[in-house]
């Protein structure tokens, strides 16, 4: 049988897992009410959550559709599907799915249809290495967590700078392939520049919302501000590749 990366077989297999997470969502949310019942929360609370909670999860799941509708030229509709849906993430997912056809002498956006092996080795890249942090999560999280407890209680500003630490090392990470191929501009790819204008574009976005927030009190813009930056460096993209090359 000839293999295609958009087989139903694979929708299949792909609806049952999505099934099964919101399985999970619709039976926590259920609990979470019920309990809320029971300690006799306040029920205007309770709705105002609920709602803020749908907005902040509609909003970023703009930019994830287009993130999918990108990868789906080079991957198929079934495996975005899966990793943006479950414990994927948009930064995260276009970066192996690069590295992954990259080493392959392939690249993401150009190549059109995969053979079985190169779709499982795809496969594998995007889903093995962050599957690390939900098997270490249930082992490691308590402990980790009770030792960042341990250094507030001793030093709070010592642990405020230690967690901005942490949280700086893993925005690196991306920075690196931000800046990858940045050394070209010197012998004139410009092309290295298109994804550091993207970068700086999103982050430009993201203080406009955040000005506009303290300028207008619009607090609503808080849920909103990710989606639109990520978005807006998306769609201003194309007229960077285009002038850049």
């Amino acid at each position: 049988m000839e293999f295609r990366m958009d087989h139903p077989v694979i929708y299949a297999l792909v609806a049952i897992t999505i099934v099964a997470v919101l399985g999970q969502s619709i039976f926590f949310l259920w609990r979470a009410l019920s309990k809320a019942k029971e300690l006799k929360m306040d029920k205007a609370k309770i709705r105002a959550t609920i709602l803020s909670s749908l907005v902040f999860t509609i909003a970023p799941a703009v930019s994830i559709i287009i993130c999918v509708m990108t990868l789906s030229k080079s991957l198929g509709v079934a495996l975005p599907w899966l990793r943006l849906s479950v414990v994927g993430s948009l930064s995260y997912e276009t970066v192996a799915a690069n590295n992954a056809l990259s080493g392959m002498g392939l690249k993401l956006g150009e190549v059109t249809g995969l053979s079985a092996s190169q779709f499982v080795t795809v496969v594998f890249v995007m889903t093995i290495s962050i599957m690390a942090g939900v098997l270490l999560t249930p082992i490691a999280s308590k402990k980790i967590q009770g030792g960042l407890k341990k250094m507030e209680t001793r030093d709070k500003r010592w642990s405020a700078i230690f967690s901005d630490a942490l949280f700086m090392g893993m925005i690196a990470a991306f920075l690196g392939f931000v800046f990858c191929d940045f050394s070209g501009v010197f012998v004139g790819e410009l092309s290295g520049l298109v994804p550091v204008l993207v970068m700086l574009s999103s982050a430009v976005l993201m203080a406009g919302c955040g000005a506009l927030m303290k300028l207008t009190g619009w607090k609503f813009l808080n849920d909103y501000a990710l989606p639109i930056s990520m978005v807006g460096g998306m769609l201003l993209a194309i007229p960077y590749t285009a002038w850049l090359g």
